[in-house]
């Protein structure tokens, strides 16, 4: 019929959740996973196993699609250099994409687009660690510049010889100031090949540890405040050239919106979308690396509501999963078929309605019962 093929490099639970719109958009979904038991590999007919660093698996992958894109940003830049090289379509691209992948990259970049960010400094030596930290003030936000991620390569030292290890490797660090928020946010962005953008209302995030627990929906914040956030992701998004969902994390402080991190991809942050958007950024995703045209942004109710289930002590979570379901049918579960382990991201739930605190107190409880900790 000529509908096109769409690979995606990852078997994470992102690419798994974009079975479902694929198949109602008439698409084909191809998956590179590293093994059968991977998230995506589990629901997804057309699956390759192989590695995302080996750039000869990348290459066979591509020959079978028509566009590339991803679950994750763990593909090295040069392996996706040589497949563009080769003709394959590749959205988003390495240009873009490698603010995704380091963060000094990004760093040096949104400065140079005049988006407001946290200070930060590149500290290749303790000396430079120490000046900076005399500059802002300690204590500061020390960062790998690339591979971290849900609080991975991130630790912050209140004196340079609290980092005396990471300093040691020998390779620079990416230094950030310190930043006294109220809240943090996230805006979803999504973007085509020939430019069209639509933006999502802007989320407050909760953060624990470094991994995001839940994502309430429309943040309670200013005018002012939101409508700033989703003009410095709309310029991201044309400044980087990035084709397909933008995830743009956030400090909302008295004085404004701060930068903190960027994705590329369907996010953690734009789960609820699944229920609580008209078009959810699993679907808006397959449209922009497709030239689409762009779906439809706004809330299917005033309030939404996403909780992560994490891993705890309860390895079958079926019996909690049963009575989720009976003691509040409004409550969507979506578990991503993954192994039990403690702090492992393991599926979400999702609540909608007309009242904020409902919608979030039922979405916590079902995670905290799923994961075995009722409240």
């Amino acid at each position: 019929m000529g509908f096109p093929v769409v690979g995606v490099v990852g078997g994470g639970q992102l690419a798994r959740m974009m079975a479902a719109p694929a198949l109602e958009l008439g698409i084909t979904l191809r998956v590179l996973a590293r093994d059968a038991a991977e998230s995506a590999a589990q629901v997804v007919p057309g699956v390759e196993i192989g590695d995302e660093t080996d750039l000869a698996a990348l290459r066979r992958f591509a020959k079978g699609c028509d566009v590339l894109t991803f679950d994750h940003e763990h593909v090295p830049t040069e392996h996706l250099r040589a497949l563009v090289a080769d003709g394959v379509v590749v959205r988003p691209g390495p240009d873009a994409l490698v603010h995704a992948q380091d963060k000094t990259v990004m760093r040096a970049r949104l400065t140079e687009l005049g988006v407001a960010c946290p200070r930060w400094r590149v500290v290749p030596d303790a000396a430079a660690l120490e000046g900076f930290g005399d500059e802002v003030g300690w204590p500061v936000v020390l960062k790998t510049p690339r591979g971290g991620y849900d609080g991975r390569g991130v630790r912050v030292v209140a004196t340079a010889a609290e980092a005396a290890d990471w300093i040691g490797r020998g390779e620079p660090l990416l230094a950030e100031e310190r930043v006294d928020f109220t809240r943090e946010l996230a805006v979803l962005v999504a973007r085509s090949p020939h430019g069209q953008a639509a933006v999502y209302p802007v989320v407050e995030t909760v953060q624990v540890d470094g991994i995001c627990r839940e994502v309430f929906a429309p943040a309670d914040i200013s005018d002012e405040h939101a409508l700033a956030a989703q003009r410095a992701a709309l310029r991201i998004a044309e400044g980087l050239d990035v084709t397909g969902m933008l995830a743009v994390e956030m400090f909302d402080t008295p004085a404004g919106v701060l930068v903190n991190e960027l994705a590329m991809r369907p996010h953690n942050s734009g789960h609820w979308t699944i229920e609580g958007a008209r078009t959810s950024q699993f679907e808006q995703h397959l449209r922009a690396v497709l030239d689409l045209p762009l779906g439809d942004t706004r809330m299917t109710a005033a309030r939404a509501a996403m909780s992560n289930v994490l891993g705890g002590d309860l390895e079958d979570m079926y019996g909690g999963y049963l009575h989720c379901m009976a003691h509040d049918p409004g409550v969507r579960i979506h578990m991503y078929g993954k192994d039990v382990r403690p702090g492992r991201k393991v599926g979400h739930v999702t609540t909608v309605g007309e009242d904020a605190e409902d919608v979030r107190a039922r979405a916590v409880h079902a995670a905290a019962f799923l994961r075995g900790d009722p409240e």
